[in-house]
């Protein structure tokens, strides 16, 4: 293996930002998912892939303070100059180290860094550094993909029911998505493995649907609970009527009691929100509202002026 500082393009005195940015542009250039057409002057693929290989293990050594420390004294210990004898004179004081000054014996140690095999190689100086990194390259960019979040408008009566959405995902696929009876709003529904792609082989992220209820027009939840107002006629009121209340499974009959007034509250029992899980659900609470008609006639006038009861009523008298 080369001088990792050579190989980053730095010199032995660059700071830990300096490494990082010198890696980061590197890799980004030749990284083999960034490898499609090379343009002039860039590697090719394979030369991209050996490059990037040698590149992460400069980086993986650098970036370890210790490791670095070590590597740094064994090489200058390597670059003082030491005493020739008879048999040392034609030979490099590095011959037994990754840096030695024949190019073939460079290539041939790094490659050895990286490819696993039978051969066995001779232990070096710099052995325990470099141990552990042959699939360096490979593990840097294995990564889970991202998740991906989207929104789904769900009507009040199909988030209450429960119902069947299809969405468009950001990578173009379509799916059907079950809504469960009772979802809160804000809930979300995670589809796995339908998010971002894993970098380097790993597994993708997920698709998390945010669930958003719509507003009903006059449907208003509480907990597992739905509250409603009805309005009601005077007719009604006084002297009581069955009438026809919605709820979200349809309509149903409703008995109001003779004498009910505005503010009257009835309970219809087991037509609320499910339960998710299956257990009992809500009740639907109906509060009256006495309406007068638009219109109102002599007559109507005229019975509420002879209304002895009415103007003996004080509904201000606890203001």
């Amino acid at each position: 293996m080369r001088d990792p500082y050579e190989i980053l393009g730095l010199t032995p005195d660059a700071g830990s930002a300096e490494i990082k940015s010198a890696y980061r542009r590197l890799a980004k250039r030749l990284h083999p998912d960034a490898q499609a057409a090379p343009a002039e002057g860039e590697p090719t693929a394979a030369n991209a892939g050996a490059r990037f290989q040698e590149v992460t293990a400069a980086y993986n050594l650098l970036k370890d303070a210790s490791a670095r420390a070590r590597f740094d004294a064994e090489r200058h210990r390597q670059a003082r100059p030491r005493p020739r004898t008879a048999s040392s004179a034609h030979t490099s004081p590095f011959e037994d180290t990754p840096f030695a000054g024949s190019p073939r014996r460079t290539e041939h140690i790094f490659e050895a860094s990286f490819e696993a095999g039978p051969e066995k190689h001779a232990q070096t100086p710099f052995s325990d550094l470099f141990q552990g990194l042959r699939g360096a390259g490979k593990r840097v960019f294995r990564a889970r993909g991202q998740d991906q979040t989207y929104r789904l408008p769900v009507s009040f009566i199909d988030a209450a029911c429960g119902t069947t959405k299809r969405i468009l995902l950001d990578s173009g696929k379509t799916l059907d998505v079950s809504i469960p009876a009772g979802i809160e709003n804000g809930r979300q529904i995670r589809l796995r493995g339908q998010g971002g792609e894993g970098h380097g082989g790993a597994e993708p992220g997920d698709a998390l649907i945010e669930v958003s209820i719509e507003p009903h027009p006059f449907f208003r939840r509480d907990g597992l609970d739905i509250h409603m107002t009805l309005p009601v006629t005077l007719p009604e009121a006084v002297l009581g009527a069955a009438v026809d209340v919605p709820t979200i499974s349809g309509p149903v009959s409703l008995m109001i009691p003779k004498g009910s007034n505005t503010g009257t509250r009835l309970r219809l029992k087991g037509r609320g929100i499910a339960r998710m899980g299956g257990q009992a659900p809500g009740d639907q609470y109906v509060i009256l509202e006495l309406v007068l008609p638009e219109n109102q006639d002599d007559e109507l006038r005229d019975f509420a002026a002879g209304w002895a009861a009415g103007f003996s009523q004080d509904p201000r008298r606890n203001f």
